[in-house]
């Protein structure tokens, strides 16, 4: 049964609940509009959102978009003007496509958010998201799953490598697979892709591919040299040392109970001790945790926890999940995004974090429809 015809009443009946208990902690509820400016806020999402995006052509705005969250443009109308701290809610709809017809996930659903903009105490925030929307659903005895996309980003800008090597590492964070080919072709341990060795042994001897007109798909001539420029010193440069690789990439498979995962990310810290302020940042958000009564020894840890979902999150970032149904997306999810604020601030950075909740999932598995 589609998720979006599961009782819209009570769907929206338990949207309004939630959103009650929000503005009780302190939300201004706000709205956005359905339509977005496509142009900018597709490369905020990433790749998986801009492949399910609804994408349209307005006559006098240019391309437009159905919104796929709420987030990006309640940071751009809090960046516009806002004071901190600052507390948000809403409720509407978003959309985004679904390529699987069985899957039990609507293309249309509705949302409730909450962000929180205050730069006081990273931790302490983190912890107010979590635990309020945490509390709002502990009926239904969902398990929590966390993650630190910080880690993962320190332990990248601190490898003993050259910057383009990071960027291209930091650009596929959000790609497994790719990420891991990468850091192993960095490390010397695996070939080099056959076109681009044909490539770069033809810039080893100098030759450059010619270059006719003036544009080359949409790339122009001097951003195709400074490409070339770019994979002749990636070939030039040593490859990484193993130990830090293989420190990263046994991190990186780090699956355990919050603090046996923390044990295990300090073990991790002696191979790369670049990552020590983000663990010390985990330990400090764990103890926020059980300070606020969360049992932080029955939260699940996922070091990659948070890779395959919005490119904006740059630190905590957790879900909540129906353990008796796994066909189902998380009940509720979110995370932290201050690069997200630096990049619509147009230079100003105010940390941020925030969660939703899909009501729709929340009325179905209180028992009120069947999904």
């Amino acid at each position: 049964m589609s998720l979006l015809r599961a009782d819209p009443a009570g769907a929206r009946a338990e949207g309004q609940r939630l959103m009650a208990a929000l503005t009780g902690a302190g939300a201004q509820p706000v709205e956005t509009p359905v339509l977005q400016p496509a142009e900018v806020l597709l490369d905020l999402y990433g790749e998986d959102i801009r492949a399910r995006a609804y994408v349209t052509h307005d006559p006098l705005a240019g391309e437009m978009m159905l919104r796929p969250d709420f987030t990006v443009p309640v940071v751009q109308a809090h960046m516009a003007g806002g004071a901190e701290p600052a507390r948000y809610c809403y409720m509407g709809r978003v959309f985004r496509k679904q390529e699987d017809p069985g899957a039990a996930r609507a293309s249309e659903y509705l949302q409730v958010g909450y962000e929180l903009f205050d730069g006081t105490d990273r931790a302490r925030a983190d912890t107010e998201v979590f635990a309020l929307i945490h509390g709002l659903l502990a009926p239904l005895g969902l398990r929590a799953a966390i993650g630190d996309i910080g880690i993962l980003r320190a332990a990248v800008v601190g490898l003993p490598t050259t910057g383009t090597r990071k960027a291209a590492l930091m650009r596929h964070l959000w790609r497994p697979q790719r990420f891991r080919a990468l850091l192993e072709r960095f490390a010397g341990r695996a070939p080099v892709p056959a076109e681009r060795a044909v490539l770069l042994a033809a810039l080893a001897r100098g030759e450059r591919p010619p270059s006719p007109a003036p544009h080359i798909g949409l790339r122009s001539q001097d951003e195709i040299a400074a490409r070339l420029d770019r994979l002749a010193e990636d070939a030039a440069a040593a490859p990484l040392e193993s130990g830090p690789v293989d420190a990263l990439e046994a991190m990186l498979e780090i699956r355990a109970k919050a603090p046996q995962a923390l044990s295990a990310l300090r073990d991790s810290a002696r191979a790369m001790p670049w990552i020590g302020d983000a663990v010390d940042g985990l330990a400090a958000r764990l103890d926020s945790l059980a300070d606020a009564g969360i049992d932080v020894a029955a939260l699940d840890f996922e070091a990659s926890y948070g890779r395959t979902s919005m490119e904006y999150y740059d630190g905590f970032v957790f879900g909540l999940y129906a353990e008796a149904r796994s066909d189902l997306p998380p009940v509720a999810s979110g995370g932290r995004y201050d690069a997200l604020t630096a990049v619509l601030g147009q230079g100003g950075a105010i940390p941020a974090v925030g969660g939703v909740i899909r009501p729709e999932l929340v009325v179905a598995l209180k028992g009120g429809t069947p999904c």
